[in-house]
């Protein structure tokens, strides 16, 4: 049997862990720029005072790091990470990049390898 606080961590052993890590918000607002796999860089070293989980995140984040790596890291629920993500964003201290889709492939290239299958 386990006791409170010892199972998974993130999950609904501790509700009220991440209702204190959070100041009480459990979802960010429609205009978030982090999905899983938003990259986020740290843009400053963490300073004293700050609450434990922005620590880890500036940390964690020294090279680029995704949202679903540091909640994995943090053994946090996505949704919570990304409110601490969102703090952090709204203070300078990280910055979010979205990782590089591949160049548009234009019809001349799609035609040629049709070419190139047809004729295998």
């Amino acid at each position: 049997m386990n006791r409170p606080g010892t199972g998974r961590p993130g999950r609904d052993d501790a509700p009220d862990r991440l209702y204190t890590i959070t100041r009480g918000r459990s979802r960010t607002g429609p205009d978030t720029p982090f999905d899983l796999v938003t990259l986020v860089v740290a843009e400053s070293e963490p300073r004293a005072g700050m609450q434990s989980e922005h620590v880890a995140i500036l940390e964690l984040t020294r090279s680029p790091a995704s949202v679903v790596e540091i909640a994995a890291e943090l053994r946090l629920p996505v949704s919570i990470t990304k409110v601490l993500l969102c703090d952090l964003l709204a203070a300078g201290r990280v910055s979010a990049r979205h990782p590089r889709r591949p160049a548009t492939t234009g019809p001349d290239i799609l035609e040629q390898v049709l070419v190139g299958l047809r004729n295998l």
